[in-house]
């Protein structure tokens, strides 16, 4: 010290001049310690902000008004710093002996502003313009700098302004202060920076680091969201790191090594299994063959007694690798605010010791105030920093799960596939992708809570000595009981899990079957279903909800009881313990700190336990196949089953397809036509031998699938467009005739659904100038075939039909038998073997004369393979929709630029709406209606209970206010055992009525809750169920799936969490405020400015934040609906090898959600900060006006308002963020509400019923009759006058848009009549309940649908029928011996979508139901399309045998379905134009005899209905 003070001339350190009213520092301390401390921390951190003037490679940006305005500052410091050390320089020249302080720190300035100016200019090369190490360093130099100031001013005004020192030093200051002001302005310009695209729609990228820390750069988006709704196009982009292709690619990369390395430990772990199971003979492990999903995902399966599992950590350690960056940046600011959280108590202590003390120093009171505010300030700015990234890992690791189970779904395995459905996986990307987000908000609790437990425990120990450990005891105590709750919730919550998949599953089932439900009217089976599960669902709830509350009782009383036994055992234990204000308000700080940590953690290990589940998201290893040269495929000794340890659907197969050659595949039901496509396409397991493709793969599924874009789009598949090819193709295929109806050509929009009306015959030229009708191929199908057929002459095509007339036209034909290939050659060779080919084509072919080139080609369902270069994975789907039309394709092609531009919408074009968004303050009526679900009564009683839990604690608070002052009353008296134990006793009773009274509201809130959820599930399914059939086709199955997966996962969770966390805030804030102003009463005064800018505030933020999130809700549904679409239409997807193309895109979709979701974190800081800052504020005020007001205050009082105040600043954000997270949870039940609100169709049962018997006799009257789609759309049938006699059979047949589909619409009723009516038995169909009139109806569609359940509910899911019943329409079906062949018999589980039976059995079952039901009127659409010939015959018997004297329509796509039919119905513009039997028609020489001569059919065919 005696060397520092010979160094500045003066005296470094004396403590006395701080024992005084007028405290001050030594000058030298000042010129010293407090001028070395900022350029110190520049010259450690400065000089590596000058690397990029060394390192950069990009251009220099411009100058400039910032960076000439920060220039010129620096200059004139340095200027300022030269002149100084000059003016020292020439006085010690002129001996005048200078201290060497003088001249020293004018030369360490004059080298720092140097560094400075170069820093400024090193910035130039970055993206961001201003530096965190120089705005640091200007700020502790200013700090450092006010006490030399004042220091400089007292001794001018003591000794006068002579010394030159003073106004050069306060110049110099007031040039450091302006040069922090440029570092705070974030608005950068960078429009000339092309390779920054981004900087333009991302503020943040430019923002100042004052900028960053206070999220000031938001300003302009929560501006914006004030003054109108915000819109996706108003929200800022993404960061390119952040954004999902970089996050999917990092977490990509580590979740491969994690996999590897859970492959090699789960192998080692089976040779070790297996050398062990030698001996006894058990086995267990995996199959070294199982592929790597099963390997994964299969965790559950594993041993009780092995080891630590990698496979269940390896996704955890994938995360943790992918964001350490992140999860190292939070550890250090989450670090930083536990230290802080201490100091505020120990402040706490030393303001209540100064006024205890009337003879303290004031400056010390004034002191503690502002330390107050500062600790509390920068505990605000760790704390939001650490919840920024916490919440943007959250995100990111949303992203990643999200993006990586949509990139396994395109390459997953077909065994693995059928571990999850659909739904189950929507569920997994939804509600599980949410809670992991949720999860790792909090992941840091897992290390900080017990850190902060074990220091507030330790700082107690100072206060209250050993007495600690009796509530140290207690919260040991209180572990098992946490250990009970935590067991009791993990096994609520996972089977609510496996509820809520299993709920999902059948709601996507439901919606994808929805027409099959009205056309049966299956509705109240499925209702029933689904509301059983619900029942079951929220039964799990309450139960979870009632363990929530009793945990939440505990944990609030946890501190309590800790506080109120530490105390009772301090003054017990010796007389001489009193407990004073000091002692008392100190603990109550350090126990409020330790309040949260206590409450965190269970929650978070509760999160831990939800994210613990298996998580679809492992790589898949794919088999490289070995090419080969000559044959396009060839198989080897090659057996395939469709699951790795189940029975082989395909069984040595020896086959050679050569290049170039067209292949038919031919076979009964169920002989495994289908499994050797899909073996071919690497779709199933290799048992044995081996399969070599070469060449690339084109494929026609048997069930079409078309995405929710344009026709156009459709057809393009993601291709370049060539004009002239595709109009060729177009013509090549006869689709402009078919199109002229589109009103928007080639552009009109398609749905996820086929609409039936656009299934009609196509032309397609399969010779030379010969054109040849196809029929039984929809327009669905032919969409798919667009897509390959163009010019496949030379290329390899394989078909899978069941169609024999055209089979003399292929190169070879292969006979399946049970798996196997039963007979293989051309067609001639296999008709003179005499095998069973030629016996079926003799029994059931119509073997036609003449050349093969001439004759007619049956068109079918089919598998059209094309192989030219390269091999692509593909598989069986079932999706489709197509629309009407009319404009003329041809005209559209060529009057379209070449370039892409506007085209105006044409009425009828548009399908799918963008989905709506509310805008504006939800409606007051959203909360009510929410609260009616809950019930009035039950409302009042639980707010009621949270008042009176309020007020039990305001109660505690005073009576420990009032127990401190006895320190001081009975300072010369003897304080009583009495007096005492009544301290004690109430105080204990107070906080143990506040317990229960929380414990009360939290039940009864549960139980409300619960009912909400029920009430608003039920409504909303009921209504669902009964919207006509049009809002399904207009609206995406993911849409709906949204309401039901996302919204009501809300409605059930979220809603009563933001209702109880609102209302805690509330009241708690209202009691803080009260305590504050009944001890400063002044305070209210203060209240009015800081009430008004906390409003203020609050209106800002729940405007932006309410549309945000309403954003994310709609921008969230696109990605399941894309998801949906890409796992029924994988088969394609995989065969054109456009994985990556769909892969980018749900990148897009994902990234689009994700700007919303940002954008809202963002949101919450931004209003945190400046919350947090105004509860700074209140602490720090009402730490003021106690200083002020110390006489007449006692320390009780102060105390109990000062740690009030310091709770309530987290408590003042949270309400906010309550607010808003209640309005916008609320949201949910808007949406909800908005589909209770679609208008359904007609009522399902009316006060007009028809009798038990109708129709006895069938006879159908079609009377003017007229019908349109949507109300937009022209008629589809136009007058249409027909009657139809009992027990007739009817065909009917026509060209695309004709109205054959939507004739059998009109009779369900799927579609209301626009005019006329349709009179069964007599009976207007129009003025009876829907199910009266369904109920009596059967139809068989074309397309099967099965539900997942089982085999016999799939038939009868009213259980109305006997098993005998069931049992005669499956013999009668031919399904008797295969379902007699299954160990479950009747109950065998049908997958979803019945998936694991074929299409021939599903179509097959499809009958059955119709036997069972067999109703008086019978519509069949194209019934046989998907089964051989011989069973074809088989069934065609069956329905004459059975339905003889019912009344049949058949819509025919193939004309030989309908020749024995007693008439024909030819449609044409939804006109009938010829109506007579077959044999008059065909003499007519009409439109019907037109297309029969076209199909071949030269005379009537002996053949089905």
């Amino acid at each position: 010290m005696a060397a520092l003070g010979d160094f500045c001339g003066s005296v470094f350190w004396n403590s006395s001049l701080l024992d005084r009213e007028d405290a001050d520092l030594t000058l030298c301390f000042e010129q010293t310690v407090l001028v070395w401390i900022p350029l110190g921390f520049l010259w450690l951190f400065g000089p590596w902000q000058l690397l990029p003037l060394f390192k950069c490679h990009r251009k220099k940006l411009s100058i400039t008004k910032l960076y000439l305005t920060k220039q010129v500052l620096t200059m004139l410091l340095l200027l300022m710093a030269l002149a100084e050390l000059i003016f020292t320089i020439v006085e010690v020249l002129g001996h005048h002996h200078n201290p060497a302080i003088q001249y020293t720190n004018p030369a360490l300035y004059v080298v720092t502003w140097v560094l400075v100016f170069l820093i400024h200019d090193s910035r130039r090369f970055t993206i961001r313009r201003d530096s965190a190490v120089l705005f640091l360093f200007l700020i502790l130099s200013v700090i450092c700098g006010v006490f030399q100031l004042q220091t400089l001013i007292r001794q001018a005004i003591q000794c006068g302004w002579g010394d030159a020192t003073v106004p050069h030093f306060f110049y110099s200051f007031i040039l450091r202060v302006r040069s922090v002001i440029p570092d705070c302005n974030h608005s950068i310009n960078f429009s000339h920076w092309n390779s920054y695209s981004s900087v333009f729609q991302n503020p943040e990228i430019t923002a100042s680091i004052l900028s960053v820390i206070t999220f000031n750069w938001y300003n302009s988006m929560v501006v914006k969201g004030y003054r109108k709704p915000l819109e996706m196009e108003d929200v800022f982009e993404l960061k390119d790191a952040d954004k999902t292709q970089k996050v999917l690619g990092m977490f990509d990369k580590h979740m491969k090594t994690g996999v590897k390395k859970a492959q090699w430990e789960l192998e080692i772990r089976q040779r070790k299994t297996k050398q062990h199971s030698a001996t006894n003979d058990y086995r267990n492990g995996l199959s070294k063959t199982q592929s790597l999903d099963v390997l994964v995902l299969k965790k559950q399966k594993k041993k009780k007694d092995s080891k630590k599992d990698y496979t269940k950590g390896w996704l955890m350690l994938a995360v943790a690798r992918t964001f350490s960056r992140n999860l190292l940046q939070s550890v250090a600011f989450k670090l930083m605010h536990d230290v802080l959280v201490f100091v505020s108590p120990q402040l706490l202590k030393l303001m209540i010791n100064f006024v205890s003390d009337p003879n303290d120093y004031l400056w010390h009171g004034y002191f503690y105030a502002l330390l107050m505010f500062v600790a509390a300030l920068m505990q605000s700015i760790c704390l939001q920093q650490y919840f920024q990234l916490c919440f943007k890992l959250g995100m990111s690791v949303r992203t990643a799960l999200m993006a990586a189970i949509y990139k396994k779904a395109l390459t997953v395995s077909n065994a693995t596939r059928k571990e999850s459905t659909i739904g189950e996986t929507v569920n997994l990307m939804s509600a599980d992708a949410q809670r992991f987000m949720d999860f790792t908000n909090f992941v840091h609790q897992l290390w900080s809570a017990p850190v902060q437990i074990v220091l507030s425990i330790l700082f107690l120990w100072l206060e209250l000595g050993p007495s600690v450990f009796a509530g140290v005891g207690v919260m040991l105590l209180l572990i098992p009981i946490n250990a009970v709750l935590v067991a009791k919730a993990r096994a609520i919550q996972v089977k609510n899990m496996n509820y809520k998949d299993e709920r999902m599953k059948i709601m996507n089932e439901i919606f994808n079957g929805i027409k099959i439900l009205k056309l049966f009217s299956w509705e109240p089976s499925f209702q029933k279903r689904v509301e059983k599960i619900r029942n079951q669902e929220l039964k799990g709830l309450l139960r979870f909800s009632y363990l929530q509350s009793v945990s939440i009782f505990v944990f609030t009383c946890a501190p309590f009881l800790v506080s109120v036994v530490t105390f009772a055992v301090f003054v017990m234990v010796d007389e001489d313990n009193v407990l004073d204000a000091q002692k008392a308000f100190t603990s109550i700080s350090l126990f409020n700190v330790l309040r949260f940590p206590l409450a965190m953690l269970p929650m978070v290990l509760s999160s831990l336990v939800q994210v613990s589940r298996p998580f679809f998201v492992c790589q898949e290893r794919l088999e490289k196949l070995q090419v080969t040269s000559g044959c396009a495929v060839r198989f080897s000794e090659a057996s395939f089953a469709w699951e790795h340890n189940s029975n082989a659907a395909i069984k040595d197969v020896n086959l050679e397809i050569p290049c170039g050659s067209l292949l038919a595949v031919v076979g009964p039901v169920g002989s495994g036509k289908s499994s050797l496509v899909s073996a071919m396409l690497g779709e199933m397991e290799n048992i044995k031998g081996h399969i070599n493709i070469q060449g690339s793969v084109a494929y026609v599924p048997q069930q079409a699938w078309i995405q929710n874009a344009t026709l156009k789009d459709n057809i393009l598949f993601g291709s370049p467009l060539d004009e002239a090819r595709y109009q060729k193709v177009i013509e090549a295929c006869a689709l402009l005739p078919d199109l002229q109806l589109l009103p928007g050509g080639d552009l009109t929009e398609i749905g996820e659904r086929v609409l039936t009306f656009m299934k009609i015959p196509f032309q397609c030229c399969s010779a030379p100038g010969g054109p040849h009708v196809f029929y039984g191929v929809g327009m669905p199908a032919l969409h798919c075939l667009l897509k390959l057929l163009c010019w496949f002459l030379f290329q390899t095509r394989i078909l899978v039909t069941h169609s024999l007339s055209f089979l003399a036209q292929v190169d070879d034909i292969v006979m399946l038998v049970d798996g196997k290939v039963s007979e293989k050659g051309p067609y001639s060779t296999l008709l003179s073997n005499g095998g069973e080919f030629a016996q079926l084509l003799n029994t059931y072919g119509s073997q036609q004369e003449g050349n093969p080139e001439d004759e007619a080609t049956g068109g079918d369902k089919g598998f059209l393979i094309t192989l030219t270069e390269r091999i692509v994975q593909v598989k069986i789907s079932d999706r489709c929709l197509s629309t009407s039309s009319n404009m003329s394709l041809k005209k559209a092609l060529q009057g379209k630029p070449k370039e892409k531009e506007p085209v105006a919408e044409i009425k009828g074009q548009k399908l799918i709406d963008k989905e709506a968004v509310e805008t504006g303050k939800v409606k007051f009526i959203m909360y009510t209606r929410y609260l009616g679900a809950v019930g009035c009564n039950l409302t009042t009683w639980i707010f009621l209970a949270y008042v009176a839990q309020a007020a039990a604690t305001i109660g505690s608070n005073l009576w420990l206010s009032e127990w401190t002052n006895d320190a001081v009353k009975y300072q010369n008296m003897t304080y009583t055992t009495a007096i005492r134990d009544t301290r004690v006793g109430v105080y204990g009773a107070l906080g143990i009525s506040q317990g229960l009274f929380l414990l009360a509201a939290c039940m009864l809130s549960a139980h409300g809750a619960v009912r909400a959820s029920r009430v608003l599930h039920k409504h909303l399914l009921s209504n669902i169920l009964r919207v006509p059939m049009s809002f399904f086709d207009t609206t995406p199955t993911g849409r709906i799936i949204n309401r039901f997966a996302k919204d009501i996962f809300t409605v059930d969770e979220a809603i009563p969490m933001s209702f109880r966390s609102w209302l805690n805030c509330f009241l708690g804030i209202i009691s803080t405020l009260l305590i504050i102003c009944l001890a400063t009463p002044y305070f209210a005064i203060i209240m009015l400015p800081l009430g008004l800018l906390y409003y203020f505030v609050q209106q800002f933020y729940v405007s932006t934040s309410r549309q945000l999130r309403r954003l994310d809700s709609v921008t969230r549904s696109p990605i399941y609906s894309h998801f949906s679409e890409t796992v029924s239409g994988l088969s394609v997807i995989r065969a054109y090898g456009h994985q990556e193309r769909f892969l980018q895109h749900n990148e897009k979709i994902v990234d689009i959600n994700q700007k919303s979701v940002y954008s809202w974190i963002v949101s919450n800081r931004w209003l945190a900060v400046r919350l947090e800052f105004v509860g700074n504020l209140v602490v720090f005020f009402a730490a003021l006006l106690a200083v002020f007001a110390r006489d007449p205050l006692n320390s009780g009082i102060v105390g109990l308002s000062i740690s009030s105040a310091l709770s309530v600043t987290q408590t003042l954000n949270w309400l906010v963020r309550m607010t808003s997270e209640l309005e916008t949870n609320i949201v949910a039940v808007e949406r909800v509400h908005e589909y209770t609100e679609v208008p359904n169709e007609a009522p399902w049962v009316t006060l007009q019923r028809p009798q038990s018997s109708w129709p006895n006799n069938g006879e159908i009257r079609f009377v003017n009759y007229q019908v349109r789609y949507r109300p937009e759309l022209q008629l589809v049938l136009d007058g249409i006058n027909c009657y139809i006699k009992s027990s007739e059979k009817i065909g009917v047949v026509g060209r695309t848009g004709a109205g054959k589909s939507s004739l059998t619409n009109c009779l369900f009723r799927i579609l209301e009549a626009a005019g006329g009516k349709i009179l069964i038995d007599g009976l207007d169909i129009a003025t009876i309940g829907l199910h009266d009139l369904r109920q009596k109806l059967t139809i068989i569609p074309q397309d099967p649908v099965l539900f997942s359940g089982s085999l016999r509910m799939n038939l009868d899911p009213f259980d109305q029928h006997s098993d005998k019943d069931v049992w005669y329409a499956l013999e009668l079906a031919h399904l008797k011996t295969f379902v007699s062949s299954l160990p479950e018999g009747l109950s065998y589980p049908v997958s979803e979508a019945g998936e694991n039976l074929s299409v021939g059995q599903r179509q097959l079952l499809c009958l059955a139901r119709a036997l069972l039901r067999k109703s008086k009127i019978l519509i069949l659409d194209e019934a046989t399309a998907a089964v051989d010939m011989e069973t074809d015959h088989l069934i065609q018997q069956t329905i004459r045998s059975e339905f003889v004297d019912c009344t049949v329509i058949t819509i025919a796509h193939r004309l030989h379905t309908i020749m024995d039919s007693n008439r024909v119905m030819v449609l044409q513009a939804g006109k009938i134009v010829e109506f007579d039997s077959p044999e008059e028609l065909l003499q007519q020489h009409g439109v019907f005899a037109a297309m029969a001569r076209d199909a071949g059919i030269l005379g009537n065919q002996d053949t089905a209905l």
